[in-house]
């Protein structure tokens, strides 16, 4: 029986999608072989991890909250993949975000509405990661610079500016008159902080808890992640309509088709009359201004004070990368991928404190999922490849009845 055109597509879909996934669970297989080396029993470690990211109300909204940055991250490291440029910045670009958004949220002090000092503390930290993203982008467009070197040093930059604020201009004062010098800035307005899960409730009207209303199981602890206090804030609301919002901005729109375009093939868009450059520099600036958002929010959701630069931006930078990658750079597929390492990263605590396993045993384990995740890109272009190559050594000797050109088949995936 002949295999269909659809057939061929659907399979290759669906070896794209689960790829990943034997990815993520081959590290964990190579992780069982570490944990038994140290006498730890793999399945009950591995249930710990699991139970503690995903088998409560704690575990759970904290897997969310830390998949806020990871997704916003992840949406702009997808944006500059897809235009062809490699961005290992958003680290620096997360830091400066935040570090504009403290700025100008502590200097607002409570002159404006709640709304309106959300709104303009996200802009700002936006704008910064923009800029802090562009710089490079406009290097390598302009210069040639390599922008894996230029981003990895805007990093640096990044950190050693906000460790030169936090020590002067952005102190707290409180700390300077108690002679502690601590450094980190003033707590922004409490009028400012992003709601919580937990107010969105009380507003609506929900304030029993799951056991008043007679709840248990997983149940209860699902409706304890909607109503009951806990770190889960609204900017999860904001990252997941921002992947909605890259979607339509790389699959509907004229901008988007430009920078898929460029990142397939820069020679044949240049041939066709796109600006290549350009495209290049927009991509990082997107880039960055996804990052520097994922600052503000982290800021004005979570920390509501500048402290140490490391600590906010806190690695988001590069697993925001692998959660793209695992996402396969599509907007909605990073929804998921984030959560997933959202996961990880709080179960390898709760593992680490329940097992009594070393710290870098779990960073050991978290880095062999990165290192096999990122693996697969290899697998999945040497598959298109030889597609690629069965297809021009099987085209039909009627010109007129060819193909789609591949970039055209590239760009509609």
């Amino acid at each position: 029986m002949r295999k269909t055109r659809f057939d061929s597509v659907f399979f290759q879909r669906l070896y794209d999608v689960l790829l990943p996934f034997a990815a993520v669970l081959a590290a964990f297989l190579i992780g069982a072989v570490l944990l038994l080396l140290q006498g730890v029993n793999p399945l009950e470690a591995y249930r710990e991890l699991f139970i503690g990211a995903f088998g409560n109300k704690n575990g759970l909204s904290d897997t969310l909250v830390k998949a806020i940055p990871l997704m916003l991250v992840g949406l702009g490291i997808a944006i500059a993949f897809r235009g062809g440029v490699i961005n290992i910045g958003a680290e620096g670009q997360i830091i400066v975000g935040s570090l504009l958004t403290t700025f100008l949220v502590v200097q607002m002090g409570e002159s404006f509405p709640a709304f309106w000092g959300i709104v303009f503390g996200m802009i700002a930290g936006a704008f910064m990661g923009a800029v802090w993203g562009a710089i490079p982008g406009y290097l390598k467009a302009r210069l040639g610079v390599n922008e894996i070197l230029s981003t990895i040093m805007m990093n640096q930059i990044a950190i050693q500016i906000g460790f030169y604020l936090l020590r002067g201009p952005m102190i707290d004062p409180a700390e300077v008159a108690a002679g502690t010098n601590i450094p980190h800035s003033a707590r922004l307005a409490r009028l400012y902080d992003l709601p919580r899960f937990t107010d969105l409730a009380q507003s609506l009207g929900l304030s029993k808890s799951a056991e008043e209303l007679g709840l248990s199981g997983y149940t209860a602890e699902l409706y304890g992640v909607l109503v009951e206090p806990s770190r889960l804030h609204t900017g999860f609301f904001l990252a997941m309509i921002a992947a909605i919002v890259v979607y339509v901005l790389l699959w509907r729109t004229t901008i988007g088709y430009r920078i898929r375009s460029v990142g397939l093939n820069p020679h044949a868009s240049r041939y066709a009359g796109m600006m290549v450059e350009r495209t290049m520099v927009l991509s990082m600036t997107l880039s960055g201004m996804f990052a520097g958002l994922a600052g503000a929010v982290e800021i004005l959701g979570l920390h509501h004070r500048m402290f140490e630069p490391t600590a906010v931006s806190a690695g988001y930078g590069f697993s925001g990368i692998v959660a793209a990658l695992f996402g396969k750079l599509h907007p909605l597929g990073i929804i998921p991928s984030s959560i997933l390492f959202g996961g990880l990263l709080v179960g390898g605590d709760k593992m680490q404190r329940a097992m009594q396993v070393p710290q870098v045993l779990i960073t050991a384990i978290l880095g062999l999922v990165v290192l096999f995740v990122v693996s697969t890109d290899y697998f999945v272009r040497k598959r298109a490849n030889r597609r690629v190559s069965v297809d021009s050594t099987s085209k039909p000797e009627n010109p007129e009845i060819d193909d789609e050109p591949q970039l055209t088949m590239e760009l509609q995936a």
